[in-house]
Parts: C-alpha cells; structure tokens; sequence
C-alpha cells in the first residue's frame, strides 16, 4: 500500500544551530573594526591579535577604524559558553598547579591560531572539581586533548547535536 504522504526532506535534513544565527549580525563588520574591550582587530573579514607589522592590501588609505564587540567578548558579556572542561580525580588535587600551567599555555597557543577562543571563567567546588568556561567548543576540546595526552586518564567529550557547544570530562585517580 502506497503512503499518501508527500516525500519531504525535512525528517533526514539537519538543522545545526536552533538559535537560527541569532549569534550573527545579519551584515559583516566594516573594516576596520577594534574591539574596546580587548584590543583585538578585526580586517580582511578575521578577528586577529593587533600586530604592527601586519600590513592589509585591502585598506591601503587611512580609514579610521570603528570600536566594537568581538564575539568572545560578546560571550564574556552574557556569560554564555559554548564549551566546558571538566577536570576530577585525585591526581588533579596532587598536580593542580602543573595542570593549571598546562591549561594555561594551551590556551594562549589557541589564541594565536584563533584570538576569539577564549578561558571565560575558572571554577572550583568542594569536591574539588574545576570547570572551565571557553568561548568555543574547539578550545574545550583542544583542552582536553592536551591534558589527556600529558597525563593520561579518562577523557570524554560530548557535543551538542543542536548547538554549537560541547562538555569535555576529564578524570585520573
């Protein structure tokens, strides 16, 4: 028997981001933009550290450059997440300051490839548990990585199915 039903590809068609790009601007930035709260600058359509030397072809004139909200500062603002780093165990409470280093360093080395990748917030609980907010899901994983691959462990990562975010657990006893 044949289903009257219209074949539609909405039952296998995904849609990624239920926020509908709500997060986005609906134009592109003019350049050149600086972000007032960390200095960032944004041309040729990137967010980047601000660096004399570089030198962009597409703004050879002097055009005064527009202050601005960078994304990871927008994140900051809100206090939304989009990644989080989970770390527990024993060996965590014995190696807390290797560790922290570790994090540290990892971070800054992300920053260079992307400057919007960001530590938003440290926290500590009782049990001596730290979570870790990022600005994106990619600096929690890479994280995560990076402390499973110095120290071993249990890592797990879970990433959202809807939206851009994901929860990193790592744990060592």
């Amino acid at each position: 028997m044949r289903s009257q039903k219209r074949y539609t590809t909405q039952a296998i068609t995904k849609r990624v981001d239920h926020e509908a790009g709500r997060h986005r601007t609906a134009r592109a930035l003019a350049e050149p933009a600086i972000c007032e709260v960390c200095g960032d600058v944004y041309a040729d359509r990137r967010w980047s550290k601000p660096d004399p030397e570089r030198f962009s072809k597409k703004h050879p004139h002097f055009r005064p450059a527009q202050r601005v909200l960078c994304p990871a500062c927008k994140r900051v603002r809100n206090g939304v997440p989009s990644g989080y780093l989970h770390l527990e165990g024993q060996f965590l409470s014995d190696h807390r300051e290797e560790i922290e280093q570790l994090i540290h360093n990892e971070a800054d080395r992300a920053s260079v490839d992307n400057p919007l990748a960001r530590i938003m917030k440290w926290e500590k609980d009782k049990k001596g548990i730290i979570t870790i907010l990022t600005t994106t899901e990619h600096l929690a994983q890479r994280l995560g990585h990076a402390i499973y691959k110095a120290y071993n462990g249990k890592v797990r990562y879970d990433f959202s199915h809807e939206n851009k975010f994901a929860h990193v657990w790592w744990s060592r006893s």
